[in-house]
């Protein structure tokens, strides 16, 4: 099984440890981490295929429409999750609008993008876990 990969663009700083980053890795999904959307453009480009984008709505380079228009144009099927600050402007091309930052709600969403592979990953979880307790 390959498991589902999501690009995170996150405004935290390179070095430090993205916490959307590491909600989605909990899940047993693969991320790639962008630090800025100018480094998310970059990343995706060499890498189209993910299963889904998660964008911080409020970065610090590129506004989250240049960001999605952009993705868009690579790869138009590919769905963006918009994470924003209460009251802020929406981004009109996700797919998905967060706002703020809920784990348990995003996590949800991610799995709802591909549930034969989520379910295929609980069910490996639940094996693993039978072993570990037998």
């Amino acid at each position: 099984m390959i498991r589902p990969c999501f690009l995170v663009i996150d405004r935290e700083f390179p070095g430090s440890i993205s916490t959307r980053k590491l909600v989605i890795e909990t899940a047993k999904f693969n991320v790639l981490t962008a630090y800025s959307g100018q480094e998310a453009l970059e990343i995706f480009t060499r890498f189209p295929a993910v299963s889904g984008v998660v964008l911080d709505g409020g970065l610090d380079d590129l506004s989250c429409e240049e960001v999605a228009s952009k993705i868009k144009l690579l790869q138009p099927k590919v769905p963006i999750i918009v994470i924003t600050a209460p009251d802020s402007n929406n981004c009109p091309l996700a797919d998905y609008q967060l706002e703020s930052f809920d784990p348990a709600k995003l996590l949800e969403i991610l799995r709802s993008l591909k549930p034969e592979a989520s379910a295929a990953i609980e069910k490996r979880n639940e094996q693993l876990s039978r072993e570990t307790l037998s």
